[in-house]
């Protein structure tokens, strides 16, 4: 338990600690919502790491596409140099390489054309498509297994609350019998086994209640984590810290890639609503 929490922090980029001060503040069962939305909006599911990685790979390997076709094209290109030489030979001086008679130049333009290397390059464009290609089908396959996932957690949430529900009733019914045998035990017609088999159907019951809402809580768990969950911690907060991108802003010129300092944080998608039901995920866009 203590590791995985550990393993939590680090993720958050919190250095790991002590955790006996919070495993000591409660032992109660967290309680969800009672209304959870159930959409499944494409800009939650996109924002997750994993399909955010697929969908920039892909994006990168389009890219390779196009650079591998433009072989297929001519290229002109502009060449120069300019430079000084100098030499004591035939009565020159070296200190003739910082006069104008030193200096030397030359330009001209360069054609190029593969056009022997058309197989060649054709099968390199094939290669580069294929590879594309898979990685589309990577992207396909992260969204299906995200929705998989909401829906999962969704169905755990939904049918976990109908379940504590009939618990309840369970628990109740195993309590009012509890009470019955130990009425009949005292008036002596029950001996006392029927007295412990109610406590255990009693105890049961209670174990299963336990186990049911812990469920609930941890299917709304599921919900928000295959949801991309925990953007939060970065409300109105830039994506990249704040010292993070003035030590960029010192050693590159970023230009307008990085904002200036004390930019607004542009608005967040805000969780699930019932607008979103059966919305699909966006494809990739580059």
């Amino acid at each position: 338990m203590k590791q995985g929490l550990n393993a939590l922090r680090v993720l958050l980029g919190m250095a790991p600690e002590p955790l006996d001060g919070l495993l000591g503040r409660s032992i109660q069962i967290p309680v969800p919502p009672r209304d959870v939305a159930v959409g499944i909006p494409a800009n939650l599911v996109r924002r997750r790491p994993d399909i955010r990685a697929v969908e920039l790979a892909a994006a990168a390997q389009s890219a390779q596409v196009g650079i591998a076709e433009a072989d297929l094209y001519p290229a002109l290109s502009l060449l120069g140099t300019f430079g000084t030489v100098a030499s004591n030979i035939n009565g020159n001086k070296l200190k003739q390489v910082v006069q104008g008679k030193g200096i030397t130049f030359g330009f001209g333009p360069t054609f190029q054309w593969n056009i022997l290397n058309y197989g060649q390059i054709t099968n390199t464009v094939r290669v580069q498509d294929a590879k594309l290609q898979g990685l589309l089908v990577d992207y396909q396959n992260a969204v299906l297994k995200a929705q998989q996932e909401v829906e999962d957690g969704l169905a755990s949430f939904l049918q976990g609350r109908e379940q504590v529900e009939f618990l309840r009733k369970s628990v109740a019914a195993a309590d009012a019998a509890l009470g019955l045998a130990i009425l009949q035990w005292n008036l002596g017609t029950r001996d006392f086994t029927t007295v412990l088999t109610a406590e255990q159907n009693l105890y049961t019951a209670q174990n299963n209640l336990a186990m049911a809402e812990g469920g609930v809580s941890t299917g709304l768990a599921s919900v928000y984590r295959s949801l991309g969950g925990g953007w939060q911690i970065r409300a109105e907060n830039e994506f990249v810290p704040a010292a993070t991108a003035e030590e960029m802003r010192h050693r590159t010129n970023w230009g307008e890639l990085l904002p200036p300092p004390g930019t607004p944080q542009p608005p967040a998608p805000g969780l699930p609503t019932p607008a979103d039901v059966n919305s699909n995920p966006r494809p990739p866009q580059w």
